[in-house]
């Protein structure tokens, strides 16, 4: 979950390194470090735990001399804790090589012991230490680094990025996956590898995606990609849809507070394009399309903020395209030994298309010769590229940690996708097809409204900043909205929050009620003669009667619902299954109001980063 970034080119390195690190701050900051090659040569290096700003700091009172090759890191810590010393770059015994590690290195116990009966020591307490520590020995044997690392990397097992470079060749930065992301960037006599491409965007938008197992080798001219064993292969370009600007604050007070305010246009070009006279139209389903008519089964794979998405795909995609589909817990799903046939399809949701969890588990699909579709919002990422077909929701990047118009979008390509295949397999009309689509059509606009109504949302955060629980409660697609409510609110607020299917509550949650207890309760519509409207009312009046301070997420003119709640926060009216992307976004103002006045940092929870990249 580290950002990672290369460079090569002019004498630059370090506002390179840092402008790159600072868009990538967002996989990791417990500590950041650089490794330059001066422009006399040398090799200096600079790492201080903490956020990258204490790094920054440290280089204004102290300079580094620069160069025009360099690496940069930031780290979410794995092996050892955040201190100066496990921080990266880390050096070969030599110190004339600098290594920087994305990843897990799970065998590197055994290797470590390998080093120490050969004389080495270490400084620190991390996997990444020991893979520099070997790929320096690999180098004195003097065929040059690429080389030498292509012996590193077959013998380590686990998930890694590595980037390295070393004082005898300057103007060469290497770099290998394994199940861990990196991407090249290409520029005009310059070259970038990042494990994002926001590390590189600001300098050029030309990229190319790394694939497993191999080794990339770029100067300020050239780039080479081979597999491990030297082999060289093909890479193929693309273009980054977003510029540097699309990762910048814009002068928001946060990137949340940014993100949660773009969901309306990430929703509407998700759908641009997609939707043509009334119909559904996703050309990148390519081959698999001629295929959705033998699907039987459906399995959704996500982990987080996504499985709530996949959840509430779920709802509709089984009401519309009348097939079986279960939800689960990507770091789950291949220990519970599924049944997997030819004609089931997977389908994988992952923002950054590189949750190693979710990668794994679509990997395993792969094996079962499942058929695999991902929902993804980055561009040439790994689990795009082992799927058979991918729908990309086009919300541009997302920086903060914790996700806002990601959900919104994954949900609508969701949704696109299961009406899609309702009309593959005739089991809706092109009628109801069409007001479908006039419904999710709507939802950028009612997005806008309910963005409007936030400032009384920021008063009942900041009167309830000294709030030590709060639950959350909802019914059919309101449940997955509670528990995404609950989610926002432990990793920015870090308070016990929970949510619940309201009809659970009789069955032992209602013993948490207690006079004061704050509630929220997401109240379907009562214009749907089938919704659980009087349901939802029903389970207000019994966490009512028991003292419960209840704040209702209802629809404008909701008039049952107001005599039992405390606060209605209103949002415009919609389709039952068009609700949830309506509702979850009072839920996403709440949880960065509540944390913004308890003075936390809404962008960077605690322990936390935005890709998970290790299993």
């Amino acid at each position: 979950m580290c950002g990672i970034v290369g460079y090569v080119g002019r004498p630059k390195s370090l506002e390179v390194l840092l402008g790159g690190l600072g868009r990538l701050e967002y996989r990791g900051y417990d500590s950041a470090g650089v490794a330059i090659i001066t422009a006399g040569g040398d090799l200096v290096t600079r790492k201080r735990a903490g956020k990258l700003a204490v790094l920054v700091d440290d280089l204004k009172a102290d300079a580094l001399e620069d160069g025009s090759t360099g690496i940069g890191h930031t780290r979410w810590a794995t092996h050892g804790g955040p201190t100066d010393q496990n921080a990266h770059p880390h050096l070969s015994r030599d110190g004339k090589l600098a290594l920087i590690h994305n990843g897990i290195i799970e065998n590197f116990s055994v290797l470590k012991a390998e080093l120490l009966a050969d004389g080495y020591t270490f400084e620190s307490e991390t996997d990444t230490e020991v893979a520099a520590k070997l790929l320096g020995r690999e180098y004195d044997k003097g065929d040059g680094l690429a080389a030498a690392l292509g012996r590193v990397v077959v013998r380590l097992e686990g998930a890694f990025t590595l980037l390295a470079l070393h004082k005898d060749e300057p103007g060469v930065v290497v770099g290998a996956r394994r199940n861990s992301p990196l991407v090249i960037g290409l520029g005009d006599g310059e070259n970038f590898l990042g494990s994002d491409v926001a590390a590189f965007v600001e300098h050029t938008r030309r990229a190319v995606a790394i694939g497993q197992d191999q080794i990339v080798t770029i100067t300020p001219t050239s780039v080479l990609v081979t597999d491990f064993f030297g082999t060289e292969v093909e890479a193929s370009e693309f273009q980054v849809s977003w510029d540097a600007s699309a990762a910048e604050k814009g002068g928001w007070s946060s990137f949340m507070a940014k993100e949660i305010s773009e969901q309306p246009e990430a929703v509407a070009n998700t759908l641009r394009t997609r939707i043509v006279d009334g119909a559904v139209v996703l050309p990148d389903l390519g081959e698999l399309d001629a295929e959705l008519s033998d699907v039987d089964r459906i399995v959704i794979i996500a982990c987080g903020t996504a499985s709530y998405a996949g959840m509430l795909g779920k709802y509709a995609i089984e009401k519309w395209a009348r097939l079986p589909i279960e939800v689960q817990l990507s770091h789950e799903f291949r220990y519970s030994e599924p049944v997997l046939t030819p004609t089931t399809l997977v389908i994988s949701i992952s923002q950054s298309g590189e949750t190693m969890d979710t990668l794994m588990a679509v990997k395993y699909a792969i094996e079962a010769g499942a058929k695999t579709l991902s929902i993804c919002n980055t561009q040439g990422a790994t689990i795009a590229r082992e799927s058979d077909a991918v729908i990309y929701t086009h919300a541009g990047p997302e920086v903060a940690v914790a996700s806002t118009k990601a959900f919104v979008a994954q949900i609508a390509a969701l949704y696109l996708f299961g009406l899609h295949l309702a009309a593959v397999r005739g089991t809706l009309s092109p009628e109801a097809i069409g007001e479908a689509l006039g419904e999710l059509s709507a939802i950028p606009a009612k997005l806008e409204q309910v963005l409007l109504t936030s400032t009384r949302i920021t008063e009942l955060a900041k009167w309830m900043s000294d709030t030590r629980a709060v639950l959350f409660l909802g019914r059919h697609v309101g449940y997955p909205v509670a528990l995404e409510g609950a989610l926002k609110l432990k990793e920015l607020a870090y308070i016990h929050a929970e949510g619940f299917a309201a009809g659970e509550l009789k069955h032992g949650p209602i013993a948490l009620i207690e006079p004061g207890q704050p509630v929220f309760v997401v109240v379907p519509s009562p214009r749907d003669p089938n919704s659980l409207h009087a349901k939802v009312v029903s389970n207000i009046q019994e966490i009512r009667a028991r003292g419960a301070r209840i704040l209702a997420v209802a629809e404008q003119g909701d008039a049952a619902v107001l005599p039992f709640a405390d606060e209605v926060i209103p949002i415009p009216l919609a389709g039952a299954l068009f609700e949830p992307l309506l509702a979850v976004v009072p839920l996403q103002i709440f949880a960065m109001e509540l944390a913004t006045a308890k003075g936390l940092d809404v962008d960077q929870p605690r322990n936390l980063a935005k890709s998970v990249t290790v299993e």
